[in-house]
């Protein structure tokens, strides 16, 4: 399985955020506007956090938000967001964050095989420091591998 769906729509770069859940709730936010979930699969995503704390810092640097498959997922998608100031989640190693991937999948299966192939991207040492210092849509592209788009997500390039 390749990686969901990454359209243009779901990338921010340089945001401000003042604190972890305004940091969750623009990768919910790009991954609402990509199509991928509604509004309702965000606050599940601040709710893990806030029943697990910060598991979601999977590395220095990097957050995975996620939440389990739910009827608020209409489709397999993935968003980035970088941060013009990294942000504090409060996990113990790895803080702040200057990239969050928000991870939204229809199935069991597809969570675990999607977090195992983003593992596999940031196995390299330079995939965080070059998502973070990104700047356009193509330099994330270039990081996380460009997966095929539905017709109706296609990039504008």
């Amino acid at each position: 399985m390749s990686l969901p769906p990454l359209p243009d729509s779901a990338i921010d770069l340089g945001v401000h955020a003042s604190d972890w859940r305004a940091a969750v709730r623009f990768a919910g936010n790009a991954l609402r506007r990509s199509g991928a979930t509604r509004d309702s699969y965000t606050e599940r995503m601040i709710q893990v956090i806030d029943e697990f704390g910060a598991y979601i810092v999977i590395a220095p640097g990097l957050a995975l938000a996620h939440a389990r498959p739910g009827p608020d997922v209409l489709a397999d998608g993935l968003s980035v967001v970088t941060f013009a100031e990294p942000v504090v989640f409060g996990h113990p190693h790895n803080d702040p964050v200057s990239v969050v991937v928000g991870l939204a999948v229809s199935s069991p299966d597809a969570h675990v095989t999607c977090v195992a192939e983003l593992a596999n991207i940031f196995n390299d040492p330079q995939a965080i420091p070059a998502l973070a210092n990104a700047s356009t849509a193509d330099e994330v592209w270039r990081v996380i591998g460009a997966p095929e788009l539905p017709q109706d997500l296609s990039p504008v390039r």
